[in-house]
């Protein structure tokens, strides 16, 4: 039986004929990866009527939603991957970095929470539904230190992918359809597979939990892989649908259909050839500041409040209150009569805990939320790249695109962290759709998205990339567009 050791050093020999040198790693100092799993049930008790995704209160439980962690350990770094069956983490988030990185020396950058994006679950913005957050926070903590406590070895990482084609785009652009695949071997057994797919999830119901149609995938490959631990997250789905059904709400029979297509594409896929990605761990946090808008003139926001008949004395109201929607108007005319400055970058701004974006928090935070979180960590020769919030499709396309010239393996996460805040295309913004709308009716901001935010966003990530990857040539080549704008 080829130990994992074998296995590296094999791959280090042959990327250093190919000039790459994957973290300088050498057969003499070849690693033994360990891998464990746990999962736990987070549906909310039945005493708990919490308020769902839809604003409403659930009328029952068709599926429970999991919390489900996968921890990698080459010896050196632990890396946690964390999903969820919500909509994104939201209030638990600073708590569980915080625990882990004092607790477990795992830092925020080696901590990758990640979600479904389900809409059949309770959301964590709603104040009443703040006390749920916190328990999920120290339930997530338990679920990471169980999976640590179950590593064995020695584990081998290898990815893969392939296509779902029943996805469909809004906003003008290309459907990106790929799954990608990660599949965690012990012993040359799999033990785990983590999948991806870039869409919002099927749902059938708007007050029933429960998980939408990538719970249903999750289900049916373990039991098509007996003694495999699944895990689904979202991709970069942010503009992108399912085929069937009335964008996000279909029939249950829909869902579960859809949920077998997706389970069948991953399973076709780990039947497939892997490539073996094993090797060291680093990884690297990174706040991208993007760019936003002028703001509308006070005169405008005057004629706009009227027209809309809104309410102007009632401050920021959180959600599912009905004139959320408006609080972005009243702060634009709070910045315009107090004098306040706008904010240029998102930088200039941190999101509390019901979504709202404000210049400081009351209380300052160790891990304050600001957009846009970006967490590039390598695995061996593998870029696994986590971005905060809603990432719209052609976003995820062009950082693909370019890793692949960089000819690096690679899977793409959105919906890290807390607060799922839209990052729209150019075109998106041009035509003001509802995700370049989000970040005002949603999350208050008194300005709305600059055009140049799908650009700087793809350069930020690479950047990052780079970064983490200064010794692959390929890596520090100017791109096209870059060229061009230097010649420009």
């Amino acid at each position: 039986m080829k130990s994992s050791i074998w296995t590296w050093s094999i791959v280090s020999w042959l990327f250093a004929c190919c000039g790459v040198n994957s973290q300088t790693l050498s057969a003499d100092d070849a690693i033994v990866m360990r891998a464990g799993t746990a999962k736990a049930v987070i549906t909310p008790a039945d005493d708990e009527p919490l308020t769902l995704v839809m604003g409403v209160k659930p009328s029952g439980v068709t599926h429970d939603i999991y919390a489900r962690a996968l921890v990698l350990n080459d010896g050196q770094q632990r890396l946690a991957i964390v999903t969820y069956d919500l909509n994104c983490l939201d209030v638990a988030t600073p708590i569980l970095r915080k625990l882990c990185k004092d607790e477990l020396d795992i830092d925020a950058s080696r901590l990758i929470i990640l979600s479904t994006h389900n809409h059949a679950a309770p959301i964590q913005i709603v104040p009443d539904n703040f006390e749920y957050g916190r328990w999920l926070a120290n339930r997530s903590f338990e679920l990471i230190k169980e999976a640590v406590a179950a590593e064995r070895g020695p584990a081998t990482v290898k990815i893969g992918s392939g296509n779902g084609y029943f996805v469909q785009s809004v906003g003008h652009a290309p459907v990106d359809s790929e799954i990608q695949v990660m599949q965690v071997d012990v012993d040359d057994k799999p033990v785990a597979v983590l999948f991806n797919h870039p869409t919002h999830p099927l749902q059938f119901s708007r007050t029933e939990i429960d998980t939408g149609h990538p719970g249903y995938a999750v289900d049916e490959v373990e039991q098509a892989m007996p003694g495999v631990f699944a895990m689904y997250a979202d991709a970069c789905g942010g503009n992108q649908f399912p085929d069937r059904g009335l964008i996000m709400y279909g029939t249950k029979e829909q869902m579960h259909e859809l949920g077998h297509e997706l389970a069948d594409s991953v399973i076709q896929i780990v039947n497939g050839p892997l490539q073996d990605v094993t090797g060291p761990i680093s990884s690297k946090l990174e706040v991208i500041p993007l760019p936003l808008a002028e703001p509308l003139s006070y005169e405008e926001a005057k004629e706009l409040a009227e027209e809309g008949n809104v309410p102007l004395n009632i401050g920021l109201v959180p959600y599912p209150h009905p004139d959320r929607g408006t609080n972005w108007i009243r702060q634009l005319l709070k910045h315009h009569e107090e004098n306040i400055p706008f904010p240029k970058r998102t930088t200039d701004r941190v999101c509390t805990d019901d979504g709202f974006l404000v210049r400081e928090y009351d209380e300052p935070r160790e891990f304050p939320c600001e957009y846009e979180e970006v967490i590039v960590t390598r695995i061996g020769p593998m870029a696994f790249v986590s971005m905060q919030g809603e990432v719209c499709a052609p976003i995820g396309m062009r950082i693909k695109d370019q890793l692949r010239r960089f000819g690096l393996p690679m899977m793409v996460f959105a919906y890290m962290g807390e607060h799922n805040l839209y990052i729209p295309t150019r075109e998106l913004v041009r035509v003001d759709a509802y995700q370049a709308k989000v970040i005002r009716i949603q999350y208050a901001s008194p300005v709305g998205w600059a055009p140049e935010v799908e650009d700087e966003m793809v350069r930020g990530v690479i950047q990052v990339v780079r970064s983490m990857f200064e010794d692959v040539p390929a890596t520090q080549v100017k791109s096209m567009e870059e060229q061009f704008e230097s010649v420009q």
